[in-house]
């Protein structure tokens, strides 16, 4: 083997075994060579070797830098080809092409010693005050005039105070958060009865008993839950009225007014999830029609990026104290960095930027599954990142996810959302964000494929 190619599996080796990282500055090649006793040509022939792996970057003027690799599962794997890479539609993580560039250039200030000081020192359940008031300004929606945390004329305008938010390192975080300080362990929790499974799972760490609450067309049925909580009383409800998680469901404003008033008539908190809400910006969160009941909890994970997982939550007076005390012994604190971060990609707009394209992106994924699954049963937002696939007889929902899973296809059973001892739905949920387009694409063609033949046509 050559030296040079000797010397740039070495580095190679350093790379994927993480003794360099990404961003690391490489040497010179004068430098290298020095070190490594051998002529600069071949050091240029190492470096030039490195480059064409894609391993390192040289940026004019100021080196070579160890290139960040490795990017979403099964990105630029062709479908059935041998590989170790699974196509992931469980995880639903959307990136678009732009986002790293806007956010580094937002990042720049950040990075002087000063601000770097500030931001990495610890930070409260209550935030700093700049992100307490670039996250209510994130939250709030035009309307007539009023009062801050009122619904304003019926038409949605909402405008939470500042001193209502509450930060925590994730979404999932908030949720776990706000469950315990609202209900006790061995209390019951209604909600939705299909349902995120991650609150699922709070639930059981936590000893809170999941009840389900029957869902119409429009969302949770309002008569169900009061029927329920009049049976035997609920401490709190979670829900996802706007873009539901995985049906694509957003409540109505007569079923927002209608559950608002039940809530206040019941005497009953809510639990709002709106991380997937900012795919559809128009239609109003359930807060704004019961804030004094209403706590809303969200996240940057999927606004921005999956490793930036701020998490947030707007409480009302009456909870918020017990949620912050909460959000301290559970050692859900945000990280001040990731906080400071946030505040300058909302307040600069490259947060809106971002989020635009992400809802022009879900919009293209939704078409093109319409398109290539044109006889499947779909229930979905047009501008969301899922899909609810009812799946045709004789298929059940098991059979099909692990015909998938043959394909080299990650796909969602109804059962990981479904509440309760009913049999869950003949149907998967299929996440569309993670893929790069063209793989979606035949990752799609091929599930339509599957479901054509049936599950007599699978192999044993």
């Amino acid at each position: 083997m050559d030296d040079y190619r000797r010397l740039a599996d070495e580095i190679a080796a350093a790379i994927a075994a993480g003794r360099l990282r990404p961003g690391d500055r490489m040497p010179t090649q004068r430098a290298f060579a020095h070190r490594r006793g051998i002529a600069a040509s071949t050091a240029g022939r190492v470096y030039a070797e490195l480059v064409r792996r894609g391993l390192v970057v040289g940026e004019v003027g100021r080196g070579t830098f160890v290139r960040a690799t490795g990017g979403l599962p099964g990105a630029g794997v062709p479908l059935l080809e041998p590989s170790r890479a699974r196509i992931d539609l469980e995880l639903n993580y959307p990136v678009v092409p732009e986002q790293s560039a806007l956010l580094g250039a937002a990042l720049a200030p950040l990075l002087r010693p000063d601000a770097l000081d500030l931001a990495l020192r610890p930070v409260r359940a209550e935030g700093t005050a700049a992100a307490r008031e670039a996250f209510a300004a994130l939250c709030a929606r035009e309307g007539g005039e009023g009062e801050k945390g009122e619904d304003v004329a019926g038409e949605g305008g909402w405008a939470p105070a500042p001193e209502a938010l509450l930060f925590t390192g994730s979404g999932r975080q908030a949720i776990a958060a706000v469950l315990a300080a609202l209900v006790p362990p061995g209390q019951r929790l209604g909600v939705e009865e299909l349902t995120f499974p991650v609150v699922k799972a709070v639930a059981e760490r936590l000893g809170i008993v999941p009840v389900p609450i029957a869902m119409d067309g429009d969302g949770l049925d309002p008569a169900a839950l009061a029927s329920v909580h009049r049976a035997t009383p609920l401490r709190a409800v979670y829900l996802q009225p706007r873009v539901h998680n995985p049906l694509g469901l957003s409540m109505s404003p007569a079923r927002r007014a209608e559950l608002g008033a039940l809530l206040r008539q019941l005497d009953l908190p809510a639990v709002e999830d709106a991380v997937w809400s900012f795919l559809r910006p128009e239609v109003p969160p359930l807060a704004a029609t019961a804030p004094e009941r209403v706590v809303l909890v969200d996240s940057l994970s999927k606004r921005l990026a999956p490793g930036l997982s701020s998490g947030f939550a707007v409480v009302p007076d009456a909870y918020r104290e017990q949620v912050a005390a909460s959000v301290r012994a559970g050692g859900w604190l945000a990280g001040g960095f990731a906080l400071e971060a946030a505040v300058r990609w909302i307040g600069d707009g490259t947060l809106a930027a971002i989020e635009a394209a992400k809802r022009a992106d879900a919009t293209e994924r939704q078409l093109l599954a319409r398109e290539l699954l044109p006889d499947a049963v779909l229930r979905a937002d047009p501008g969301s990142y899922y899909c609810w696939w009812e799946l045709p007889t004789p298929w059940r929902a098991e059979t099909f996810v692990a015909g998938a899973a043959r394909a080299g296809i990650g796909l969602t059973p109804a059962a990981a959302y479904a509440v309760g001892s009913r049999v869950p739905p003949a149907a998967v949920r299929l996440g569309l964000a993670s893929p790069p387009l063209p793989l979606l694409a035949e990752t799609l063609s091929t599930l339509a494929h599957l479901a054509r033949g049936g599950p007599v046509d699978q192999p044993e």
